[in-house]
């Protein structure tokens, strides 16, 4: 019965991911579109099946990847988002510094921009925070953590539902619902604004 249960959690799990991912592989819009273009657009896709991950691995949910495993994942899977969203950015900068610069000084007339930008600085902002986290005292990693993780899936969320490209609109939506939904779950069971950190997780989810 367990591992039936670990099965099918794994089984939801690689859909949720690999669905939205499969249909903007099949997407007409891709024939108009340059490799590194396509590439930096299917980075931005797994940056965002990889919020889903970060909350789900926190809080201990995959069969496998609990406790202080699930906490090295979390940590290392975090490095790869970061990485993703560099390939998102510099390969959309290589195809067209001129929109790039109009995204970064919030003066592009496309309405995604702005919500794309700040979740990048977000994420940005967390490795950061990561690199020094020995010299934070844990109730202010854990208070900046989880803010920066809050603004980096609301930013990252709305950025990809406004966006009109190569994501199926279904499989994209309940991608994003999930990602939204994950990370409130984590949130609140694992009460992560109080001043002592529970025992058994992390102190951040993301």
């Amino acid at each position: 019965m367990r591992l039936a249960r670990a099965t099918l959690i794994w089984a939801a799990l690689a859909a949720v991911i690999c669905v939205p991912i499969a249909a903007a592989a099949a997407s007409p819009l891709l024939a108009w579109r340059g490799p590194v273009y396509i590439l930096a657009g299917f980075a931005g896709i797994i940056a965002l099946g990889i919020m889903l991950l970060q909350p789900l691995l926190i809080g201990g949910y995959l069969p496998g990847l609990s406790g202080r495993m699930g906490r090295r994942a979390h940590r290392w899977i975090g490095g790869t988002l970061v990485v993703a969203v560099v390939i998102h950015v510099a390969g959309l900068w290589i195809t067209s510094p001129p929109d790039m610069i109009d995204a970064l000084l919030f003066s592009s007339p496309t309405p995604f921009s702005p919500f794309g930008v700040v979740a990048m600085w977000a994420i940005l902002a967390v490795a950061l925070l990561a690199a020094f986290r020995r010299r934070l005292r844990p109730r202010t990693w854990r208070i900046a953590h989880t803010s920066l993780a809050v603004v980096i899936i609301a930013g990252s969320v709305v950025h990809a539902m406004l966006v009109e490209g190569a994501m199926e609109t279904v499989s994209k939506a309940a991608l994003c619902a999930l990602v939204l939904g994950a990370a409130i779950k984590v949130m609140a069971e694992l009460r992560v604004w109080r001043k002592r950190p529970p025992s058994s997780a992390s102190s951040a989810i993301f």
